[in-house]
């Protein structure tokens, strides 16, 4: 059961976004998946899910956590709640749940129907569109929509009227977080730190002077990007051929996705997944799966380019900086991303981000296995 956000406001239940029956049958040896509670066990909580008890367990809690607390109480009450769900176990944890963690992961989620063959059609689009370099594009995940803005506390162009946008936005969605008794906002501080979205105009920039040209294809994984109008245009002028779910799709096809940003978030991961390089421009679940994700799919040859924003942020604000020194920096950024592709998982680290040993070993073991097995018929 998904978490209604109070950002996204996505209704979508697990089925609308992945294939239920797939995921179950892919884990049908490990775990046994029911749909609905047995009706003795409904009845013992009055039919009302929200009476099962919510053991509140700690993030990255151990196996022995769940073993001593959580599953007594399991086996006493036949059923218990877990919320919040996410990041509730240990990275590091013994091999046989890692392994089925990997399963889960990377085997038995898949896209639901719907998705994939929307999402098929969208990469097939454009890699017809990327005919010049070969059918390759690259793909940017730009996080420059009005709630990102606003939540960054950053400040743009927009002078006063931005200002009034911002706070409008941030009480829309955070409803005082923002306005807390003590709490100083330093936009240039958090700008120097790294923690501002880039521009579209930034990122134009930077992947020009990486050496990205003007026939360069270019695909946008983004929401609604604030003053689309005003802030796209340098983009789209420095990369002509720059595609958007929005252009590569039809309205027609995208009616059945319109309001529920999950499910056109999965489109935008779909098209990023098979570029030839994904371009990360701020963290979040989107970019740290898919980067996981592309590493798992290509074996460890996946090229990301992951930006440091903190010394962007110096370049940018440098007013004597030339056009060769910013050029010669960027494309040594460049090189140091294209050097993390097959990055082994550190002991604390993500395996969603990481998926090297622990899963990708693995893989390679069973297709070795696969390929020693002689069929006789």
């Amino acid at each position: 059961m998904f978490h209604l956000n109070s950002v996204w406001r996505d209704s979508s239940k697990f089925g609308d976004i992945f294939d239920e029956e797939f995921f179950i049958y892919a884990l049908r040896n490990n775990v046994k998946i029911i749909r609905e509670l047995p009706e003795e066990i409904l009845e013992r909580f009055d039919h009302n899910i929200s009476n099962i008890v919510n053991l509140r367990v700690k993030a990255w809690s151990s196996p022995k956590h769940y073993l001593q607390k959580v599953l007594p109480k399991l086996l006493e009450l036949r059923a218990v709640r877990i919320a919040p769900f996410s990041n509730r176990l240990a990275h590091a944890v013994p091999s046989n749940i890692q392994d089925l963690r990997c399963l889960a992961n990377y085997e038995a989620l898949r896209f639901s129907r719907s998705i994939r063959l929307l999402a098929e059609r969208m990469v097939d689009r454009m890699v017809k569109n990327s005919s010049i370099s070969g059918g390759k594009y690259i793909s940017v995940h730009l996080r420059f929509e009005e709630d990102m803005v606003a939540f960054s506390c950053c400040t743009y162009d927009g002078g006063d009227e931005e200002k009034r946008e911002m706070d409008i936005a941030r009480e829309r969605s955070w409803r005082g977080k923002f306005k807390k008794h003590g709490r100083i906002i330093r936009p240039g501080v958090i700008r120097m730190d790294g923690k501002c979205p880039l521009t579209p105009l930034e990122v134009g920039i930077m992947l020009r002077a990486m050496g990205f040209d003007n026939t360069t294809s270019v695909y946008v994984a983004a929401g609604r990007i604030y003053r689309a109008g005003k802030y796209m245009a340098p983009l789209r002028q420095m990369f002509p051929l720059l595609e958007t779910k929005e252009t590569l799709a039809t309205e027609l096809e995208l009616a059945p996705f319109q309001g529920h940003s999950s499910r056109l978030a999965a489109l935008d991961y779909t098209v990023c997944l098979h570029s030839e390089v994904f371009v990360t421009t701020q963290g979040g679940n989107f970019p740290h799966f898919l980067m996981g994700h592309r590493r798992y799919f290509y074996g460890g040859h996946a090229k990301t380019i992951k930006p440091d924003k903190r010394k962007l942020a110096l370049l940018f604000d440098s007013p004597h900086i030339r056009w060769e020194n910013f050029k010669r920096q960027m494309q040594e950024m460049l090189h140091h991303s294209d050097l993390k592709g097959s990055e082994l998982r550190k002991h604390s680290s993500s395996l969603y981000t990481f998926p090297m040993p622990d899963c990708m070993c693995k893989q390679v073991e069973a297709r070795k296995a696969d390929s020693n097995v002689t069929v006789v018929s």
